[in-house]
Formats: structure tokens, sequence, C-alpha cells
């Protein structure tokens, strides 16, 4: 559920009410997470009788299966007590399950793409602390990596035809920590020419790559939770990515949704030993589980 504001009352027919809470969330009932605003785990002010109702409007809004409410300072007069409503809508979620073994790729209509423009987006949940959830490249030497690092993502990207090491040219920018924490984290892509805006859970980093060239080229396909062919022209060995990823979406497609559709475009391939193993549609998505 998606819950986008939350009101309390006292508890009816006594002196019980609470006038200062925490709220926590979580996918599992097991790991809570704070509601935090601009990184401070947000207090927010209850009831001071026990009929007026207290709304508040979360500035954003929670996605979870399992809510629930910290106490900090009840009424004077009485206990702690409470009625809660939460208010919100209904959820759409699409979700691939990567055990590290394969990754599902994304493949194009013609033999490369060539954009201006990419927007990617994302939910993951991560079981460890390193990995690749999207990579893209061009034997021209273009090429675009998302990728968990010490529990940290990195968007590495390289719009020069010319080789990374030799030119230094690819930016790599860094976002958040701890985000192998088994709770779901957002992630946005945005890049128009050099421009690009890299956002992961609401924070953003603003960067221009360098180089001459405004174009992504990529040849084929796009894989996404690790790289089926390490060596290629500009890429070094990365661990694959373990955990779940939501509501995948590239430039408009939504991959996983497409790969739940069984549609040509979207196939998986088996990752082992740092070799390439393809495998038949129908089995291929036994291996990540949709």
């Amino acid at each position: 559920m998606k819950v986008t504001s939350i009101a309390t009352q006292g508890r009816w027919g006594s002196s019980d009410w609470v006038t200062r809470y925490q709220l926590q969330y979580s996918d599992s009932g097991r790991t809570w997470r704070p509601y935090r605003q601009e990184d401070v785990i947000w207090t927010f002010t209850g009831n001071s009788d026990t009929d007026t109702v207290v709304q508040h409007k979360l500035p954003h809004s929670i996605r979870t299966r399992y809510m629930r409410l910290l106490s900090l300072e009840g009424s004077p007069k009485g206990g702690m007590g409470l009625r809660l409503e939460a208010y919100g809508c209904t959820y759409k979620s699409d979700v691939a399950d990567f055990d590290g073994r394969s990754a599902l790729l994304y493949r194009f209509n013609q033999k490369s793409t060539s954009t201006v423009k990419d927007v990617i987006s994302l939910r993951f949940q991560s079981h460890q602390a390193e990995g690749v959830l999207v990579h893209g490249e061009g034997q021209r030497g273009d090429f675009l990596t998302l990728e968990l690092q010490r529990g940290r993502l990195i968007l590495h990207l390289n719009l020069d035809d010319a080789k990374p090491q030799s030119a230094g040219r690819s930016s790599s920018v860094m976002l958040g920590s701890l985000l192998d924490d088994h709770h779901w984290h957002s992630v946005q892509i945005e890049r128009f020419n050099k421009h690009v805006n890299f956002t992961v859970d609401g924070h953003t980093q603003h960067f221009r790559s360098p180089g001459q060239e405004d174009t992504l080229e990529i040849d084929y396909e796009l894989s996404f939770g690790g790289i089926p062919l390490p060596g290629k022209p500009g890429t070094f060995l990365h661990e694959n990515f373990h955990g779940c990823i939501e509501n995948l979406n590239y430039n408009g497609v939504s991959v996983i949704d497409m790969a739940k559709r069984r549609k040509p475009q979207i196939y998986t391939v088996a990752i082992k030993s740092h070799s390439l193993s393809r495998l038949g549609t129908t089995k291929a998505l036994k291996k990540i589980a949709l």
C-alpha cells in the first residue's frame, strides 16, 4: 500500500491519548524503518483530548506492507491510547528476484541504440553490499553501469568513444549508504545530453559528464542484475546482484512487466564463473522469480 497521510484520536470513552509519536514501517514485519524528513527521524504531534482528529499529510509517501506507531508521550490525565487511521491507495508492483546467478536482459530492436535522453527508474532491496543493478555498453567505448559497492550506489557513465582507461573522461558518482539493509530504496537516473540527475531515496546529485559527446551508444541490450559478458571492452569484473528489483522502467518500457508477459525483447541468461549460458524464455524465467 502507498500511505499518504495518517490521523489519530484518543481512545474512545477514556482519558487516554498520545501527544507525541514516531512512525515506523516494514516490508517483512521483522525489521522496521523510522519515517524521516531530511534524514531526521520525525516526531509527530498527537492529540490533546479524546475526540479531536489530528491528521498529518506525509511530505513523501510510504510504500509498505506493515506500519506501526511508537508512542513517546501520553495524556497527563490518563495513559496512552489511541485510534489510528491511514490514508492512501493501492500500489501496483512488478518485482523480480535475483539470486546472483542470472541477469535479465532487454534486447533492442536494432544492433545498437544512440540516445540523447535516458530515464531509468527502479526500487531495489538488497541482500548484499555489492552487485550490479543496471549495465549497458557499446563497442566504441560508451557505457552506463549502476552498482552497489560497500552498501553505496555508484553510477558510472562514459559518453566518449575513446576508452575511459586512456582518456579519463568517464564519470563516477556515489550516493547513499548502508543500502544493503533489506529495505526498499528508490533510484532514478535522468540524463539529457551531458547533464545528469542521479537520485537515491529523494536525494539528488546533479553532474555533467565530461568529454565532447552528447549521446550514449549501447550495443544490443541492457542487462539488469549482472553483466553477462565481463571482459568486453570497457568492463571489468563486477559482483552480481542479490535481492529484488521492483517497477523497473527504462525510457518508458516496463521491463519486468514485459518479462511477465513473455515478450521476446526480454530474456534471461545464467551467469556462472563469468561465462554466458543462454536459456530459453520459459525456462529462464524460472531463474529470476517474477
